[in-house]
Formats: structure tokens, sequence, C-alpha cells
């Protein structure tokens, strides 16, 4: 079979106004995630009754993720994208809704509930970088995933400002920010009326007379697995170590104002290498960028174990920040490639679901081994960076093991 995936290069002018639109939605829809990656460790501290869960609702998001991407991306395929978003920035406003009740009743439950349903919508921004990637040419291809993904730079500006002007909205500390992000869902919805995509017929008169492959062989290719275990271990590092800094920073003294700064500097660097990240792809190959992702997410761990002081944080948080930009993007970039356009349904809500189950296992265990794996708040940041090794392990491993056979087509 023949990648079919690669559109002409005359495509490319229509792929450049969908990107910039989902480039908007990124940063405006997009600041909901670092809002709620911060506020629901902290709120889940408040309401749990054991400490262990305090990142439970972190969890639950992105299990809502990986619950939502087998069915999400099949109805994006037959539906066309724009759906799916739609669908995605509504569920993202409930989520925030039931989640702020949760908070204002104080039921951990209901907190559990939106932030399950707010899931949904995290599993739907997943899909916009593979709806930059339709259509587009190979060249470009590598540059429309960087691009969206580089929206991701104002929303993190925007998310943790937006959280500190909303901290103190209300009597209940956090409240705030659970109204902003509906307030964000309901607005940015209707970027995803200016998207020029194919409709669900257009899609289907393209597709190929190619058999599509089950989920087995799909991942019994090596291209396809070594993409899907890259692209999960980057972002699951990622989430581990990130999901527990809140905590970790105001267990060690700090403000929640300096854990706002942090999450803020490391969704920064998570964004800025995009503008250039495809470059770097098309210049010296995606293996190397993958490869490249995963030292310096080694790196992270390394400065975080060697101190707990703010100028430690910021560093370690921005080099994870960095590490998962390679990572991810490389690992996201080898998979568009390794697929027909027939299989693209199957693999893309495959490849979401195995890493968003594994960045939902990353969440829960953050939580137990900060909280309930030492007796201090350094003995517990300790703990969660060494449990980044043996996936760092297998990562390498398994793309060293991928550059030493030889290459085959689709």
């Amino acid at each position: 079979m023949t990648d079919v995936t690669n559109a002409p290069a005359r495509s490319d002018p229509r792929t450049r106004r969908n990107v910039a639109v989902l480039v908007g939605a990124q940063a405006i829809l997009g600041s909901q995630m670092p809002m709620l990656f911060v506020v629901g460790g902290l709120v889940g501290n408040t309401l749990t009754p054991n400490p262990c869960l305090a990142t439970l609702p972190i969890s639950m998001i992105v299990f809502g993720s990986m619950t939502t991407a087998p069915w999400i991306s099949p109805l994006m395929q037959r539906q066309g994208r724009r759906n799916g978003f739609i669908i995605g920035a509504l569920a993202g406003a409930l989520g925030a809704a039931i989640a702020g009740y949760g908070l204002y009743i104080g039921s951990f439950l209901m907190l559990l509930l939106g932030s399950y349903v707010s899931g949904i919508y995290m599993s739907a921004q997943g899909f916009y970088r593979f709806a930059a990637a339709d259509g587009a040419s190979e060249q470009f291809r590598p540059k429309a995933i960087s691009y969206v993904m580089a929206g991701g730079l104002m929303s993190a500006i925007i998310g943790p400002q937006l959280n500190k002007l909303m901290f103190d909205f209300s009597v209940i500390p956090f409240l705030g920010s659970y109204v902003a992000i509906v307030v964000l869902n309901l607005v940015g919805l209707f970027l995803f009326f200016l998207l020029d995509l194919p409709n669900a017929a257009a899609l289907a008169a393209a597709k190929t007379n190619d058999a599509v492959r089950s989920k087995l062989e799909l991942l019994k290719t090596p291209r396809v697995a070594v993409a899907i275990i890259c692209g999960m271990v980057s972002y699951a590092l990622m989430n581990l170590v990130m999901t527990s800094t809140p905590l970790a920073v105001m267990g060690c003294g700090f403000e929640a104002d300096s854990a706002n700064d942090i999450v803020s500097a490391h969704v920064l660097a998570m964004f800025v290498p995009s503008f250039f990240t495809g470059h770097l792809i098309n210049r010296f190959g995606v293996e190397k960028i993958v490869a490249t992702g995963l030292v310096i997410l080694g790196l992270a761990g390394v400065v975080a174990l060697t101190g707990v002081t703010l100028a430690n944080f910021f560093i370690a948080l921005i080099l994870l920040g960095l590490g998962w930009n390679f990572g991810f993007i490389g690992a996201t970039t080898m998979l568009a490639s390794a697929h027909t356009v027939s299989e693209r349904g199957v693999v893309q809500g495959l490849n979401d679901s195995i890493v968003f189950g594994c960045v939902t296992l990353a969440s829960l265990a953050s939580g137990g081994l900060m909280n309930c794996s030492g007796g201090s708040a350094v003995e517990g940041w300790n703990a969660v960076n060494i449990a980044m090794i043996p996936f760092l392990t297998l990562a390498g491993g398994a793309l060293i093991w991928l550059s030493l056979r030889p290459k085959q087509s689709v």
C-alpha cells in the first residue's frame, strides 16, 4: 500500500486557513487545560478525605479523554471534524459547570464527575493536530501540526494568568476559575464555524480501495507501535510530573501564585518550540527529534532531583515542556505517515485511547507518589521524578529498535 494521506501541494492554502482557525481554538479553548491542571489538584486536596487522591480530579479528566477517543474519532470520520470539536467545547463548558457546582457544595464526587466530562473536551482538542494534517502535503504536514500546537503558546499565558485573576472572584477559592472556563468554551466554539474542512461525504469519496487493517495488525506495524509508545511516554511523563508540581511547590513552602507561574513557564515551553519543530523534523528526521525529546525529559528529572528551590522547579518544568514538544509532535508526525487515509479514524482513535490511558495512570500515580511515598513533600517530589526512568528506557529502546529495521512503506 502507498501513503495516500499525502495531498498535493495545492491543498496547502486551504490547510493554512484551517491551521489559523485551529491555532485560535488552541489559544482560547486550550487555556482551560492549564487552569484545570492547577485548580484540579488544589481543589482535590481540599475536598478529598484521602490526600493520596488529591490529583484524582486530574486523572478523571484524562480518563474522560481516554474513553472518549474511541467514539469521537470515528464520529469525526463519519460526520466531519467540526461536529466533534463543537461537542468537545460544549462538554468543556458542562464539565466545568458540574465541577464548579461540586466545589460549591463541597462534593468530591461531583468534582470528579465534572472532571470526567471535561475530559471529552480534552479528547476533542487532541484531534486539532490531526485536523491540521488532513489534506496537507507531506512537506507541510509536520509544519501544520507544529503551528497548531504553537497555539498553546497563548493558552500558556491566558490560562494561568486568568487563574490568578479568578482565584478571588468568589468567597469560595477557585470557583471563579470554573466560571471562566465555562465562558471560554461557549465563546470559543464559534471559531469552528470558520473551518473549511471536507465534509463526511467528501472524506468517504476520498477513500481508496485499500483494506483497513485491524487494530491488532496496526499495533504489529513497527512504525505505528513505536509512534504510539513514544507519544504515550512523552505525554504520560509530562503529566506525571506536571500534575504533582502545584502540590510540590506549595508543599515546599511557596505560594499558589508561584505554582501558577511555574506551570505557565512549563506550558510556554511546551508550545513555543512548535514554531520550529516542524522545520527541525523536515531537516533532521522525525526519529532524531523524538530521541532529542526523550533526552530532554530525562534532563528535566535530573534537575528536579538536584533541589527544590524555585529555580529548580522553573528549569525542570521548562525542560519537561520542551521534551514533551519534541517527543509528542515527533510521535504524531511519525504516526500520520504510518497509515492510509482509510485507516485514519481507527489509528487516531486507537492512538489517543492508548496514550491517554497511560496518561490517566500517570496522573493517578502522581498523587500517590507525591503525597504517600514519603514523609515530606521533597521525598514525594523525588519519587515522582525517579519514576520517569523505566519509561524513558522503554521509549528509547523502541526508537533504537525501529532505527535498526529496514525502512518500509505504509
